[in-house]
């Protein structure tokens, strides 16, 4: 009975880590797009991600940036399908006039059709939306600091049509929604001239 209750424990474990996977950039080569992603935008501009370098990274060496301009810049990861599940980042707010951003981005279908929640170290906040054929909707927004220069952790659990955002450990946000029920992808996001920096991105099924 022993063996077969540490049978059973060892499965449970060995499928609940398979459920979720980290991404921290450190294989990838710098100065090109991350492999494996649809590194991409919504609307106009040009997008740029890269994986580079960064001293400050919170898993060294490597970093996804994002320095480019562009209505809004999304990245992808190509063979995720979550319905429910969390997507979690860390991210570092570099630089940005109109935009100091970081976001998450769960059940896209593409480029144009995803839910995001985003933090902004210019406005101070958190705050959720859909993206309906490229036209982002605001729906909940949590006043919160949110400091430049600085690694942030930016997560979204998402259950059928129940949302919860946690910023650095906090709950900021929870909003319910069936715009998007069907499995999608995950990835990550800026706006406008957002000069921002991932590490250590992770997802799961539940």
């Amino acid at each position: 009975m022993k063996t077969l209750n540490t049978f059973i424990a060892m499965t449970s474990l060995i499928t609940t880590s398979a459920l979720a996977e980290t991404i921290n950039f450190d294989d990838a080569k710098p100065g090109e797009a991350p492999p494996g992603w649809t590194a991409t935008k919504t609307g106009k501009g040009e997008a740029k991600w890269t994986i580079e370098k960064d001293g400050t990274a919170p898993s060294k060496p490597n970093v996804l940036k994002q320095s480019g301009e562009a209505t809004y810049a999304v990245a992808l990861k190509n063979d995720t399908s979550l319905k429910d599940g969390f997507v979690e980042v860390k991210f570092k707010p570099i630089s940005g006039k109109e935009d100091q951003a970081g976001g998450v981005v769960w059940r896209a279908k593409d480029s144009d059709n995803y839910y995001i929640a985003r933090a902004n170290a210019l406005e101070d906040n958190v705050t959720i939306y859909h993206t309906i054929k490229g036209k982002r909707s605001e729906k909940k927004r949590t006043n919160m600091k949110v400091a430049t220069a600085q690694w942030h952790t930016l997560r979204a659990d998402f259950n059928a049509d129940h949302f919860t955002v946690t910023f650095d450990g906090k709950k900021a946000i929870e909003w319910d929604d069936k715009t998007f029920t069907e499995p999608g992808m995950v990835g990550v996001w800026t706006k406008a001239d957002s000069v921002t920096l991932f590490d250590d991105f992770s997802y799961g099924s539940k």
